[in-house]
């Protein structure tokens, strides 16, 4: 086979594994708005978008992280920040998407030369890493002023440990335990197929 075809071939495969990650992306999106830890329902979209910028690189991570923040805001996950500051919401979830499936898939790219499945690991603690901070830092820079009235509210002295409890918390965890157990096995599976076919 020309190396033309090989590369066409593969590139068509790349494209039809990013356009199934986008609509897993999506479907999880708007399936985990109904699920709720906390305060903001439970994202298990980083599962596919750390397995897809693994497989298919570190701008695919990107993108799929870009639908993510796209879903989300048509979700209506993130109407009580929208209320406060419309253009600071939209800014801080399209980027922390983005950045979280782009770091995924640049740390796997760098690691994936000395061991795949330890690679897959560290990318699928890197996504929500990066998802949360940014999402952080968004809270520091346009929502202080909503976010200290709102912990002041719920009996809180500071923005800052209600930041941490009431809008992280848990759902971190939860982000971090669900790529931890399933974006290795999958990551696996998947390279074990692609040497198969």
């Amino acid at each position: 086979m020309s190396n033309a075809r090989k590369f066409d071939r593969k590139r068509l495969v790349t494209l039809l594994l990013l356009a199934l990650f986008t609509a897993i992306v999506v479907v999880l999106q708007l399936a985990g708005a109904f699920i709720r830890l906390g305060t903001f329902s439970v994202s298990l979209v980083l599962m596919p978008i750390v397995v897809g910028a693994a497989l298919c690189g570190a701008l695919s991570g990107g993108w799929l992280g870009f639908v993510f923040g796209l879903a989300v805001l048509l979700s209506g996950d993130a109407a009580a920040f929208i209320q406060i500051n419309p253009a600071g919401t939209v800014a801080v979830v399209l980027l922390k998407g983005a950045l979280a499936g782009l770091a995924s898939g640049a740390v796997y790219k760098l690691t994936s030369r000395k061991n795949k499945t330890l690679a897959a690991i560290i990318s699928a603690i890197t996504a929500p890493i990066v998802n949360t901070g940014v999402f952080t830092i968004g809270c520091y820079l346009f929502f202080l002023p909503a976010l200290t009235e709102w912990a002041a509210g719920a009996g809180f002295a500071s923005a800052t440990p209600y930041i941490f409890t009431m809008l992280i918390g848990l759902n971190f965890f939860f982000e971090l335990g669900v790529n931890l157990v399933l974006c290795p096995v999958i990551v696996r599976l998947v390279r074990y197929g692609q040497s198969r076919g």
